[in-house]
């Protein structure tokens, strides 16, 4: 009778301790991201333009690397909770920023603007790799998606579908850091040099920047005018963020089925249903069902969500791995960067003599 006491306690013990991971996790990287964001808030670092997102990678990977592991026994089911359900949760309500009708007002010209830079840069980024840096396949995707579409975001939303590690997505949203802040502070700089208008500076700084955020400093910059026609640019790259991760998927399924040769199995295909109702959610925002307070409610959300993530990613990272991944992909990043600004421009010009 003891015995069979025993055995039915163990459970509720086992769930009792389980249950202690899932919410000590998630209150752990809850703390951390509230911390990132009141200091992107701050007064002294908010002249830096760096958003919530890095600061809390940065949050992570301090804490990560020194008091986390004494802890992640008692936290790791929750801080892993929140680098996967809560980060396509935060990609989700990322579309609500968007509407189809904004897409629409850069015309034609935006669109395909936007179309060539994405591919261009992607591809880029996998034939440097092969060509010229030898880096594995994972990171040179990572940091050719934060490239070329819309950052941290476009890196973190890109993960799940690549199933990388957390170091390579790391290494990615360092370099989109690096390079974003200096096309941040490099593009109003350049501007009185480039002789175009503001609405061309506009598209173009929408349409090669990485992150919204830094996007929206370079084009307030100029002007207020230049900084709207940016977002709305900056938007339309965003909303590619979609597309670019169903044609992920399809090449990762299929490179999968290639290497175990089990045809029949190419049935079997991860769709990453996140980013359909992504597309969902800009389409519900494209109607105007939802009130101005909603959406701005929904955006913070949005941002806490990802900031949660990003802590919850620095903690799973280890100096030792980014260390060990050596200059090679900021090199590679860095050549992604002189194609967006030099080759940007060029591409700009030609597309805004039609």
């Amino acid at each position: 009778m003891a015995n069979l006491n025993f055995s039915l306690r163990l459970p509720n013990i086992n769930h009792t301790l389980a249950e202690r991971r899932w919410w000590l996790g998630l209150v752990l990287v809850g703390v951390i991201a509230a911390l990132a964001i009141n200091l992107s808030h701050s007064a002294w670092l908010q002249p830096y333009k760096l958003s919530p997102l890095t600061i809390g990678i940065v949050l992570g990977v301090m804490i990560g690397n020194t008091i986390f592991s004494k802890i992640a026994k008692q936290t790791d089911i929750g801080v892993d909770y929140a680098k996967s359900w809560l980060l396509k949760a935060g990609v989700i309500l990322f579309g609500f920023k968007i509407t189809f009708s904004q897409v629409a007002s850069v015309g034609w010209q935006g669109m395909l603007t936007d179309a060539i830079m994405l591919s261009g840069t992607f591809l880029l980024a996998i034939c440097l790799t092969k060509k010229v840096f030898n880096l594995d396949e994972q990171t040179a995707i990572l940091i050719g998606a934060g490239s070329s579409i819309c950052g941290a975001a476009a890196v973190m939303a890109t993960e799940p579908v690549i199933r990388a590690q957390a170091h390579k997505v790391s290494v990615a949203v360092a370099t989109v850091v690096v390079f974003g802040t200096l096309s941040m502070f490099a593009y109003p700089m350049l501007y009185p040099y480039m002789g175009i208008s503001e609405h061309a500076y506009g598209i173009f700084v929408g349409s090669t920047i990485h992150e919204v955020a830094q996007v929206v400093a370079a084009g307030n910059a100029v002007s207020k005018d230049a900084a709207d026609i940016a977002v709305i640019e900056k938007m339309l790259r965003v909303m590619l963020l979609a597309p670019f991760l169903f044609i992920l998927s399809f090449y990762c399924n299929r490179k999968n089925a290639a290497q175990t040769r089990v045809k029949e199995k190419t049935g079997t295909v991860f769709i990453p249903w996140f980013a359909l109702f992504f597309i969902m959610a800009s389409g519900i925002n494209s109607l105007g069902l939802l009130s101005n307070q909603l959406i701005k409610d929904l955006a913070y959300l949005d941002n806490i969500l990802l900031t949660v993530a990003m802590v919850a990613l620095g903690l799973r990272t280890h100096v030792g791995a980014i260390r060990q991944a050596g200059v090679k992909p900021l090199l590679l990043a860095g050549c992604l960067f002189m194609f967006l600004t030099v080759g940007g421009f060029l591409i700009n010009a030609g597309i805004a003599k039609f």
